[in-house]
């Protein structure tokens, strides 16, 4: 009889209103605060609803976020520690050029806004024995998971090799000269404006003992890849462990003319875009999550043509049920995608 009265609105929708954290809603945050970093770069403090079930130091979240009336959903890595008192959590968006997400949480976002959430997944954590030589080697918005790492745990002897443009590009700059001083942490900085990029092949002039150390490394493809490479040449690849914000694309194809059937939106792609930036350049709603192929937020079906995937340069024609992940798959000729 209740649901009769309030039609069309149910009583769920009332109690959303008034308590949307509540046990048994969908897993939302509210936003407390936003913290400048560095010029482009804030923290965000959200307090989860109860159904939060929190995360390892390193995992990540996907967050959903109403940006001029569309949601888009970003994974960011979580940047608080795992006990922290009060119950909130912490992430750290660096904006980039374009980025519809990263600038509305970084400029626009206000304490009080409501933000959908995921549980925090993601492999990128220290193993249950505390190894007892670390490395953190990093980039740019790649030392936020590391940083919730370094929050949460009291190494015995870890060393960072981290990378930047500038000083004041380095984010966290103040918190980890902190740890330096207290004698927690060894850092070097690179700022690429002046030293230019990293060198992976001369590490040893830095860390002469980096083959020991066990390695956490994030940051940009260019990085990661000379890691993989030099880890692997020097026999030590296991000791090695990345996080990647960006699957490495190995083949591109033809492109095509992709046709969002749904919205019915036609549009040029050329064959190493992901269908996924295509789509939400066109003005289509695109479901989205990790934008690396790992969490399958993007999963859509393709009703007809071919699509290419960018890490195996793999061929996916359409057939009836086919699904594919828009975020790692480009335009091979004419496709059509149900969005």
């Amino acid at each position: 009889m209740l649901e009769l009265i309030t039609t069309p609105l149910l009583p769920s929708d009332y109690l959303d209103l008034v308590s949307p954290l509540r046990a048994g809603a969908d897993l939302r945050g509210r936003i407390e605060a936003v913290h400048p970093e560095t010029g482009d770069a804030a923290t965000v403090v959200i307090r989860p609803g109860k159904g939060w079930r929190g995360h390892t130091a390193g995992q990540y979240v996907r967050i959903g976020v109403d940006v001029d009336g569309v949601r888009l959903w970003r994974a960011y890595s979580l940047t608080s520690p795992t006990n922290r008192r009060d119950g909130r959590v912490t992430i750290t968006v660096k904006a980039i050029q374009d980025g519809k997400v990263s600038n509305y949480l970084v400029r626009r976002a206000k304490p009080g806004t409501l933000v959908q959430l995921d549980q925090a997944t993601g492999d990128f954590v220290l193993p249950q024995a505390k190894p007892p030589k670390v490395l953190f080697l990093t980039a740019g918005s790649g030392i936020t998971p590391v940083m919730g790492m370094l929050r949460d745990t009291a190494f015995d002897d870890v060393v960072m090799v981290h990378s930047a443009p500038r000083p004041q590009d380095v984010i966290f700059r103040d918190e980890l000269h902190d740890l330096v001083a207290q004698k927690k942490l060894r850092l070097t900085e690179v700022h690429t404006d002046t030293d230019g990029t990293l060198d992976v092949a001369r590490l040893a002039e830095t860390v002469p003992d980096w083959a020991e150390r066990e390695t956490w490394a994030c940051g940009p493809a260019g990085l990661l890849d000379a890691a993989e490479e030099h880890w692997s040449e020097h026999g030590v690849q296991e000791r090695l462990h990345t996080e990647r914000f960006r699957p490495s694309v190995v083949v591109a194809g033809a492109g095509g003319e992709v046709t969002f059937s749904a919205t019915g939106k036609t549009v040029d792609a050329d064959g190493a875009t992901p269908l996924l930036d295509v789509g939400e350049e066109a003005g289509v709603l695109m479901p989205s999550g990790c934008r690396m192929g790992i969490c399958f937020g993007c999963v859509t079906p393709l009703k007809a043509g071919a699509v290419r995937d960018l890490r195996t340069g793999e061929i996916t024609e359409a057939e009836p049920g086919v699904l594919i992940q828009t975020c790692v798959s480009a335009a091979a000729g004419p496709c059509d995608i149900e969005r």
